[in-house]
């Protein structure tokens, strides 16, 4: 919760939106979580991703600010890709801030495009998200390890 709130200072998720999410990431569940730690243990990275059928969602990734441009949060989004492939997920969709161009660019090296705009999502700052998707996940699943080993 400190690195959530450090990262998302206006639109962090609260400690019972993280407890439900986790209830699902079980197996058989409709979400899957991975963690990233540094050699004390400490968390510098996290993301989510909830699979219903054939649709896949990254509910959440984030990356310690020392620890961000070493690659990290494309190993946390290959991770969640290769999830939803195993998941049988036809599509991987995300949300991310207008403001936030360089995870707009990370999404966009793994086949991510724009899709459309929710208006205010991004509460209460009233910041809007621009929806990205990724189609044709089992065809692109070889051709994802490259972008993430490239």
């Amino acid at each position: 919760m400190v690195l959530e709130h450090r990262l998302f200072p206006e639109d962090a998720w609260s400690r019972g939106m993280y407890w439900s999410e986790l209830a699902e990431a079980h197996p058989g569940g409709s979400r899957h979580y991975v963690v990233a730690v540094d050699g004390a243990g400490a968390v510098v990275g996290y993301a989510g991703l909830m699979a219903v059928g054939s649709d896949g969602d990254v509910q959440t990734i984030a990356v310690d600010s020392g620890h961000q441009g070493a690659g990290l949060g494309g190993m946390l989004l290959a991770e969640l890709t290769a999830e939803s492939v195993r998941r049988g997920c036809a599509e991987l969709l995300l949300e991310v801030r207008v403001d936030n161009l360089r995870a707009q660019r990370l999404y966009e090296r793994f086949g991510f495009e724009p899709v459309g705009i929710r208006r205010g999502y991004y509460q209460p700052a009233n910041v809007d998200a621009l929806v990205m998707r990724l189609d044709h996940l089992a065809s692109d699943a070889s051709d994802l390890k490259d972008h993430h080993n490239g």
